[in-house]
């Protein structure tokens, strides 16, 4: 449980960084990906999901 509440830490970490950092280009970033399609938005986070497995993978072994 501790090594989980360090990795969802870590992303939480991650994840509001551009925020912090620039966020009138989240902005401009939120409003082009709701423009996209969908379909575009699946398969791009199906191969974000699949490298973040990989790279799990590759840190675990």
């Amino acid at each position: 449980m501790e090594f989980f509440l360090c990795v969802l830490g870590m992303v939480m970490i991650v994840e509001g960084l551009p925020y912090f950092a620039a966020p009138g280009k989240m902005k401009e970033w939120i409003t082009k990906m709701a423009e996209m399609s969908d379909s575009s938005l699946r398969v791009t986070g199906f191969v974000l999901m699949m490298v973040g497995l990989v790279l799990v993978f590759m840190g675990r072994y």
